[in-house]
């Protein structure tokens, strides 16, 4: 009889969370996202843009099934408060999920994104399971011209990754054309360094004929310092630059003991500030730079032999 009871006990237990999940669920997508004022393009002489691991919405937590419903949104709702703070024009998300039951069974990206104040917003699950969908995403605050969202190959265990590309126009100067620039948030395997290599070299081949000026952000699980570093290949094969990539400042993990959240620029393109956030919003750190056209402008290409040596280490 105790057996039984403690059986009922755990059935009516699961019910009521399956309930709350889509009370929780009818709330957020019944309400309305608020109404933007359509801007065509950015337009100011530095871009402002942001990387963040959202983990699910579960902020420091090991683990969101272990999180409540009303703590996941609460969580995201101080997401999109430092978001609303730092004001950035295009903001990279990784972890981000769609209706999955680890974590409320909503949108993610669009609460965050009607929350903060992006009317404009791509998605891909690069999971997308009946019961799990996460993956990366852009939110702007103008319209995207284009987009691709990527996913790499499986590789079990681990789950799948990807990345989302969106191209913004970015009108600099008042007397200059406006330019078209690639913006890609990204998400690198965690487990293992040929997995990693080989998700670089799919994204270098992908991208390698697109001239637009380029950005690439988000969680490379990659430190520059390490053997085999995945972000360190991509920069030297993309000829795309990081901020201060030996330094070991600038952390994003762990209470910034690890440095795995990145933002690469083309060489058309320069830092003008760069900042690792201190609010906790996240088992990573949201990584914030304002960046400017390069007075040079010119895209300079990979060198030869270095092009030749990538070929041997990325397969393109």
């Amino acid at each position: 009889m105790k057996n039984i009871n403690r059986a009922f006990a755990v059935l009516i237990l699961f019910a009521g969370i399956n309930v709350l999940a889509a009370c929780t669920k009818a709330i957020i997508e019944d309400q309305p996202g608020p109404d933007y004022p359509e801007v065509e393009r950015i337009e100011h002489a530095t871009l402002r843009i942001v990387t963040l691991n959202v983990a699910h919405g579960r902020k420091d937590s090991i683990n969101q099934f272990l999180v409540s419903n009303s703590s996941i949104v609460d969580n995201l709702d101080t997401i999109a408060t430092l978001l609303r703070t730092v004001d950035a024009d295009v903001v990279a998300l990784q972890e981000a999920d769609g209706p999955s039951m680890w974590s409320g069974y909503f949108n993610h990206v669009s609460y965050v994104a009607n929350a903060a104040g992006y009317p404009a917003s791509i998605y891909s699950a690069h999971v997308n399971g009946k019961r799990i969908n996460y993956g990366t995403a852009l939110l702007s605050k103008t319209p995207f011209q284009a987009s691709i969202s990527h996913d790499f190959p499986e590789s079990p265990p681990t789950m799948r990754k990807g990345f989302t590309l969106g191209q913004v126009e970015w009108q600099a100067l008042d007397d200059a054309p406006a330019v078209a620039i690639d913006i890609i948030s990204v998400h690198l395997d965690f487990s293992r360094k040929s997995v990693r290599q080989q998700q670089i070299g799919e994204m270098r081949a992908l991208i390698k004929n697109r001239l637009n000026p380029l950005v690439i952000l988000g969680d490379f699980n990659s430190d520059w310092l390490v053997d085999e570093s995945a972000v360190r290949t991509l920069a030297k094969c993309t000829n795309m630059k990081a901020f201060e990539p030996d330094s070991t400042g600038n952390g994003t993990y762990k209470n910034g003991k690890k440095r795995l959240d990145w933002i690469l620029l083309s060489n058309d393109l320069e830092f003008k500030t760069y900042r690792v956030l201190p609010e906790v919003v996240s088992d990573h750190s949201a990584v914030m730079a304002e960046i400017i056209l390069n007075p040079v402008g010119a895209k300079s290409s990979v060198d030869v032999p270095v092009a030749e040596q990538c070929k041997v280490l990325l397969g393109s």
